[in-house]
C-alpha cells in the first residue's frame, strides 16, 4: 500500500479477518518516523505483521513476493484517484509475473476500494465484497492510531460510510470491497457462487 494508513482504511477489516487464520504481512511506503510508528501500532491492533519499505517498486515488490509468497496480494484500484496509489498498483503489476512464474504466488490478486468508492474512470465495480462485521470495531480501532491524520473529521467518516454501504450490498452491518485483477491471463476459480 501507498500510504501507512491505507491498510486499514481500504482493507482492515479484511486482513484482521483473515489473521484469525493465517500470517498476514502487510507492505507499506515508509513515510517519516511518526507515521511509521502509528503504522506499527495500527499492524498490532490488527494482529498482522507490517513491513516498512522506501520504496515500493517493482523490484521491491518482486522481493517481497517471492519472500512472503502470499497466497492473496491486495493493491490499489489502477485507475485510482490518488497518484501515489496508481503508482503502486503499477508497481504490483510490474513487479508481480516474474515473482509469480518463479514462485506459483499470490495464486489471488485483487484490488481494494478507494475514496468515497469512485476512481478515474467511475465508481469502483467490486465482485468481491467481505463481511467484516465482527472485525469492523478492531478496523476503526486501528486506523484510530493515525492521530498525525485526519481521521476523525475525514478518513473514519469514509471508512464508516464506505463499510455501511457495501455491508447494504450483502446484507450484513459491515463489508469491505475487491475486485479480482487477472494474473498473467487468469483470475482465480471458483468452486461454486
Amino acid at each position: 500500500m501507498a500510504h501507512p494508513d491505507d491498510l486499514e482504511l481500504w482493507a482492515g477489516g479484511t486482513l484482521a479477518l483473515h489473521a484469525q487464520h493465517a500470517s498476514v504481512v502487510g507492505a507499506v511506503q515508509s513515510h517519516d518516523p511518526t507515521r511509521n510508528a502509528e503504522a506499527q501500532a495500527s499492524a498490532k491492533i490488527l494482529g498482522i505483521d507490517i513491513a516498512l519499505h522506501s520504496r515500493l517498486d517493482a523490484a521491491t515488490v518482486g522481493t517481497l513476493i517471492r519472500r512472503h509468497r502470499p497466497d492473496v496480494l491486495i493493491t490499489h484500484p489502477t485507475d485510482d484517484v490518488h497518484p501515489d496509489h496508481r503508482a503502486t498498483a503499477q508497481a504490483v503489476l510490474a513487479g508481480l509475473p516474474a515473482a509469480h512464474i518463479a514462485t506459483g504466488a499470490p495464486r489471488k490478486l485483487y484490488t481494494c476500494d478507494t475514496y468515497n468508492s469512485l476512481t478515474l474512470n467511475g465508481p469502483v465495480t467490486a465482485s468481491v465484497i467481505i463481511d467484516i462485521s465482527a472485525t469492523y470495531e478492531r478496523k476503526m480501532r486501528a486506523l484510530a492510531e493515525h492521530h498525525s491524520q485526519p481521521i476523525s473529521e475525514h478518513f473514519g467518516p469514509m471508512a464508516e460510510n464506505l463499510s455501511a454501504l457495501w455491508g447494504a450490498r450483502i446484507g450484513t452491518a459491515r463489508a469491505e470491497a475487491f475486485r479480482p485483477l487477472p494474473i498473467l491471463g487468469r483470475l482465480p476459480a471458483a468452486a461454486h457462487l
